[in-house]
């Protein structure tokens, strides 16, 4: 029996304030451990949480860019579990009055496009950090994510595949970088996603019994996950078997999922409205003035490129994909005046060399002006296109100034018809029995001569001139 999965992502995003949702203390990731804690974020008795204005002016940002519509006036609300890394034994988030609700998010599905449903967006304060040490048995606590502000973005189940997933947390990452709320590094836990999984029998309107994974923190893991976990429960209902609601640990490592606990509902964390913090009003005119200091989003910026620029949907579509490829392709553009040949550059050497070297976006070395300047260079002729890619090499992995690069090192293209002529006469003696062919009429002759030519000039000649002079010369 063929069978469809059903995927809803809870997206937990650390947002880029400089401290925390309730308290003053830092959020610098990195930090020694429980070094950036007080007795708000450590749950000591009697501290009392003061609101971070920011995280509600971030949170408001993200409801506007994926369409949310706006909750004038919310609340936030006491979450009530234990964990060792929760020290309050709550936590302070928003079930009943969340701040964004209703949105979307355009993915890729197959060769067209469909929109997922946002549910909800809601603020709450991260909780701190286990870390298991098998070694000794024993597990330490750092308290300094406690309080960290989160957005959690909560889909409807609209996923149908693990491509689908993956594809929604990509464009839901772009559109948060974008807007400037978070730097979403998955590899350091900024962003990172609950995947909430069941299956049916293709055709059947309910939806099966889902688990949740919890705290999945790269594309290559969800995929993984959802692949993983979808097999496990068809094998399982194909077997005689029922899936239980419960909450699995993924180990990317070991490419399975294992069950923590029981799936808890809302009634099991014993919501109440939290009494140390007011109710939050925000005005029509504090909205609106968000909305218009919002930048150009992802789509918004594929169609501009592709009207107004020219470039292909597929181009547009890797180039918008990470913020740090937009800056570096429309500051080298800016500066050469070519948008396609830039487009190409980065969807080619630069891609190459980030793959190759297994470099994110976000951690390029070099600054995005001296790529528009070596683009420069191949167009004046300083340089011919090999050249520039070995130049290239070098920008990426020392940062070096590519005029400065070529001066030192004698880069730039010899451009004195003498002194090409002169190597091409050298060439011509050195070679008389592939003159002599060339002029029995086998025209593959040239094409070694050529070679020889850029050989013996470095190749710092217009291979155009060269092949000009060489039919010249041989009359």
């Amino acid at each position: 029996m063929p069978y469809e999965t059903v995927i809803g992502l809870e997206v937990h995003c650390e947002l880029s304030t400089k401290s925390k949702i309730f308290c003053a203390c830092a959020t610098r990731f990195g930090a020694a451990a429980n070094t950036q804690v007080c007795p708000v974020c450590s749950g000591m008795p009697g501290a009392l949480p003061v609101l971070n204005r920011a995280v509600v002016e971030y949170a408001v940002r993200a409801g506007l860019a994926t369409g949310c519509g706006i909750t004038r006036s919310n609340q936030f609300d006491r979450k009530n579990y234990f964990y060792p890394d929760l020290p309050k034994a709550y936590q302070i988030s928003q079930l009943y009055e969340p701040i964004c609700t209703g949105g979307t998010v355009s993915i890729a599905a197959g060769e067209s496009e469909k929109q997922v449903r946002i549910r909800e967006i809601h603020m709450e304060e991260d909780a701190g950090k286990l870390t298991h040490d098998p070694w000794e048995d024993a597990s330490l606590a750092d308290f300094n994510r406690c309080g960290v502000p989160l957005l959690e973005i909560v889909s409807q189940p609209d996923m149908r595949s693990a491509a689908e997933a993956v594809d929604y947390v990509e464009r839901l990452k772009a559109i948060l970088e974008y807007i400037g709320v978070s730097d979403c590094k998955m590899q350091e836990g900024s962003l990172r996603a609950d995947v909430n999984l069941s299956v049916r029998p293709v055709g059947a309107a309910e939806f099966g019994t889902r688990t949740e994974m919890k705290n999945i923190n790269s594309l290559r893991a969800i995929a993984r996950a959802v692949e993983a976990e979808a097999e496990r429960q068809i094998d399982l209902i194909e077997s005689g078997g029922a899936v239980t609601q419960e909450t699995r640990r993924w180990d990317d490592d070991a490419g399975e999922s294992y069950a923590m606990r029981s799936k808890e509902d809302a009634q099991d964390y014993k919501y109440f409205p939290e009494p140390d913090l007011p109710p939050i009003e925000i005005s029509e005119a504090e909205i609106e003035c968000i909305r218009a200091a919002l930048p150009e989003l992802p789509e918004a910026k594929k169609r501009r490129y592709r009207e107004e620029l020219g470039l292909p949907a597929y181009d547009t579509g890797i180039l918008t994909g990470s913020l740090h490829l937009v800056r570096l392709f429309e500051t080298a553009a800016a500066i050469c005046g070519d948008p396609k040949e830039t487009a190409n550059w980065v969807m080619g050497e630069v891609l190459r060399l980030l793959q190759q070297t297994q470099t994110l976006p976000e951690d390029m070395p070099f600054p995005p002006e001296a790529l528009g300047k070596l683009i420069l260079r191949v167009q004046d002729n300083t340089v011919n296109r090999g050249t520039a890619k070995k130049i290239f090499a070098e920008v990426f992995k020392n940062a070096v100034d590519p005029d400065q690069f070529i001066q030192a090192n004698g880069l730039a293209q010899v451009t004195d018809n003498g002194a090409i002529r002169t190597a091409l006469e050298q060439v011509l003696a050195a070679n008389g029995k592939s003159v002599s062919e060339y002029k029995a009429g086998k025209a593959q002759a040239l094409q070694f001569l050529i070679g020889q030519g850029m050989k013996a000039l470095r190749g710092q000649a217009p291979a155009q001139e060269v092949a000009r002079l060489l039919r010249e010369m041989l009359g």
